[in-house]
């Protein structure tokens, strides 16, 4: 690869071996507002720019030695040394919009886009990485955040420890920190010789390699072009569908002929106002009214902006934006009454958007009404339906002061019947509030029963706007009347992963407690793993394993407060129509209430996935859910209960229930699994089933030896289930199982046809388990397998 100085911009730029002008990149630009005629001079005190005028335009910091070298490296890095080979002054130390192979963006640097792909000053949009409150790279419109690297589901967080910069290599990009020995996040990608990544002057990041004869793109973000929050100009309406975007105005608004940006009111009687002026509040005087958007449409920059209120009516968040000249804009949630204000600048409008949330935009009379149609339109009176409120002051003060006193008057009533009614008022992030008829409605008076399990029965349900939901009503937990189940909800709603199944909202009625979730047509993992029906083959199998794994890691290493799922089984694993995987009941362990802890902290799960840690009083962390994903891997593979009967003429496996006969032995598939993988003979574990259709005797044994490291008797052999991501996807070397931390295996395939000793009895309405030591074991040391006893058949809990 060359490098060259194209001197028009005064920017770096790499051309490819063949030199053709399409594959120029710039990689670096001098002054991103240089003028169009410019001399660079050369010289032991540096780089030096003036304009054709002679004046002075940049130059380099002052040095600390004279320049000896000025070395153009292949990297596209431009360093000057001075005559000991020090370096005196890199490029790659104040990138502009791009970065390259080996160049570090450190933490709290940004790369800025330019204005246009011909206009190289500094446009509006800038890509940082984070250091505060957790690594993680964002990018703003005008200092307004609209998009996060962590948001994208192929980014895996590997370490909690702060990143002190952004690097890429031939294989992806990647978060350091730890004096550069430990990466905090990683995006893999394909290998390759040569990459860059630049913020685009549309405000999109992407990173291209370069493939023999072109550049080929291989990530970029946000993957929806309609959450880039000025795609589409001011109050520019952006359609997804079809691709690429499209742009178009709201209803009341045409394009601006003026400055061709966005939108503008199509009604000469009113105008869109700008953020405060000089003496903050004239526009405080002019009379105000608010022009609906359509149905479906929503502001990219909420989803990243906290409500200015809650609790308040439509007419409540329109006075607020009223009273505040730099409002242009709100949304309002009707349900969650959450009022969102658009202050001092307006993007663009998302369509098809499935928030309930409904927006308006700001609009000032003016002193003449001649709308498109002449100064006698009969439209005009069914243009703004609030109009009238807002000119009569005296009736818009009486209708808010009889607000007020109505919400106090309900909170007083709620303080006095606080048994019956959550006080929900004042928690950030709450989802959607749903009414308990609306879900009598959306389940047929709860007819169609999906599931159930230890918390709760779940119906299908379909909402008003026809989508498919689970509804969960929760019978188990004590938290009636109390506010911190609202606060969970909040943690638990704002959660979003494409392998998690999202919360879509709640109710609270009563003693009553419901959970509404977004349906899952192919239903849990059981039935289709254990089922006489459909057949997974091995690649759908390996893509539910990397799945599970992906939700898993995101619960543990990148929400804000660490998530123990505490039941990961098969049930609660759901699959799509397309076999993609969404774990669901995630949040169940944050909503126990404080009476219920010594259940929760004692025991929980279900017979063949709970961790050892749970019966030997150590202390619950996340790697007792590693130990419960080795479990459901070994079943993805076997497509078989862990616990089974073996026949002895063939290889059907029954389920446990079934009585034992003279032709059947009892297996234990894990410590059959140890003994394969002794023997390194790991074809013979995959499901019968397959027919040998597996040929990949490398994958099989990928899987096996992750899922024996995971469910290692010390929790400290195990990986976290962002290593088990790095180990499944190639990104990192596969772990070997140790032996000596397996040998408990064959005592739990010894005791569970045992009758087990398990102390039983009943506290705060609970059920509390409390292990019992071996007999002969006086002591709890770690690594005897003897320090506990097996559960009973029963399972302890487990939603479904």
């Amino acid at each position: 690869m060359q490098i060259c100085i194209y001197s028009e911009d005064l920017a770096w730029v790499a051309l490819n071996a063949i030199h053709s002008p399409i594959f120029r990149n710039i990689l670096w630009s001098a002054y991103r507002s240089s003028p169009s005629d410019a001399n660079i001079r050369f010289s032991p005190t540096g780089i030096h720019v003036q304009d054709g005028d002679g004046k002075f335009v940049w130059s380099t910091p002052p040095l600390r030695s004279p320049v000896d070298l000025f070395e153009l490296q292949d990297s596209g890095n431009l360093v000057l040394r001075d005559q000991f080979d020090r370096s005196l002054w890199e490029s790659f130390d104040y990138p502009t919009d791009t970065i390259v192979f080996g160049q570090r963006l450190p933490v709290g640097q940004s790369l800025v886009s330019a204005i246009s792909e011909v206009n190289l000053s500094m446009g509006d949009y800038q890509f940082t990485l984070t250091g505060d409150g957790g690594s993680d790279v964002v990018m703003t419109w005008k200092g307004l955040t609209y998009w996060k690297l962590s948001m994208d589901t192929r980014t895996h967080k590997l370490s909690n420890l702060p990143a002190s910069y952004m690097v890429m290599n031939e294989t992806g990009l990647f978060l350091v920190g730890g004096n550069s020995s430990v990466v905090v996040v990683q995006l893999a990608l394909g290998v390759s010789k040569f990459r860059i990544a630049k913020l685009e002057y549309n405000g999109r990041f992407s990173i291209k390699n370069y493939d023999s004869s072109k550049w080929v793109e291989e990530f970029s973000g946000p993957v929806d072009d309609c959450r880039i929050p000025y795609i589409c100009g001011k109050i520019g309406v952006c359609y997804a569908m079809p691709v690429p975007a499209q742009c178009s105005c709201p209803p009341g608004f045409h394009v601006n002929n003026d400055t061709n940006d966005g939108c503008s009111t199509v009604y000469d009687s009113y105008s869109l106002p700008s953020a405060c002026n000089a003496s903050g509040n004239d526009d405080l005087k002019v009379p105000t009214s608010y022009m609906k958007l359509g149905d479906g449409m929503d502001y990219s920059l909420n989803d990243f902006s906290e409500p200015r209120v809650r609790g308040v009516n439509l007419s409540g968040c329109e006075h607020l934006c009223s009273m505040n000249c730099s409002c242009l804009g709100l949304f309002h949630d009707n349900s969650s009454g959450s009022c969102y204000l658009l202050e001092n600048l307006l993007g663009s409008i998302i369509a098809n958007s499935t928030t309930d949330r409904m927006g308006y935009i700001k609009a000032l009379h003016v002193s003449t009404f001649a709308g498109p149609y002449g100064k006698n339109d009969s439209r005009r009176n069914q243009l703004f339906p609030i109009a009238g409120l807002v000119l009569l002051p005296s009736f818009v003060f009486l209708l808010i002061t009889l607000v007020v006193v109505g919400i106090v008057c309900s909170r007083k009533w709620k303080s006095r019947n606080s048994s019956i009614e959550l006080e929900i008022d004042g928690i950030p992030g709450l989802p959607v509030r749903f009414g308990y008829k609306e879900l009598v409605v959306a389940t047929e008076n709860f007819r169609t029963k999906i599931g159930s399990g230890g918390f709760g029965t779940v119906y299908k349900g379909m909402l008003p706007d026809e989508s498919v939901v689970a509804v969960k009503k929760i019978t188990s937990l004590g938290v009636e009347g109390k506010r911190e189940f609202c606060t969970e909800i909040a943690i638990i709603g704002n959660i979003r992963h494409v392998n998690l199944v999202r919360l879509k909202g709640f109710c609270a009625r009563g003693r009553q407690r419901f959970l509404v979730y977004e349906y899952m047509n192919r239903g849990s993992l059981d039935r289709v793993l254990f089922g006489n029906g459909y057949v997974l083959e091995w690649e759908e199998r390996f893509k539910i394993a990397i799945g599970t794994a992906r939700g898993l890691a995101y619960l543990h290493s990148s929400c804000e407060q660490k998530i123990i799922h505490c039941d990961v089984k098969p049930e609660n694993i759901l699959l799509d129509d397309n076999l993609q995987v969404k774990i669901s009941d995630f949040g169940i362990s944050k909503l126990l209430s404080r009476e219920q802890s010594g259940l929760f902290t004692t025991m929980r799960g279900t017979r063949g996935y709970v961790a050892p840690d749970w019966l030997s009083n150590s202390p619950i962390t996340d790697k007792s859910d590693v130990y419960s994903y080795g479990m459901v891997l070994l079943e993805i593979v076997r497509g078989r209960k862990n616990w089974s009967l073996q026949i002895h003429n063939g290889d059907t496996e029954n389920d446990q229930s079934s009585s034992p006969s003279g032709l059947e032995h009892s297996i234990f598939f894990p410590l059959f699994a140890l003994e394969m993988h002794k023997q390194r003979r790991y074809l013979e574990l995959v499901d019968p089933r397959l027919e040998g259709r597996v040929t990949s005797e490398a994958e099989v044994e990928k899987l096996i030896r992750v899922a024996l490291c995971c469910v290692h008797q010390d929790p400290a052999l195990r990986p976290s289930m962002a290593n088990v991501v790095g180990m499944l996807e190639g990104g990192y070397p596969v772990g070997v199982p140790r032996v000596e931390s397996l040998s408990f295996l064959p005592f739990f395939d010894q005791r569970r046809t045992e009758v087990p000793r398990i102390e039983a009895h009943n506290e705060q309405n609970g059920l509390v388990l409390v292990p019992q030591a071996n007999a002969n074991s006086n002591s709890r040391s770690r690594g005897s397998h003897n320090t506990f006893s097996y559960m009973s058949s029963q399972q302890v809990s487990g939603p479904r």
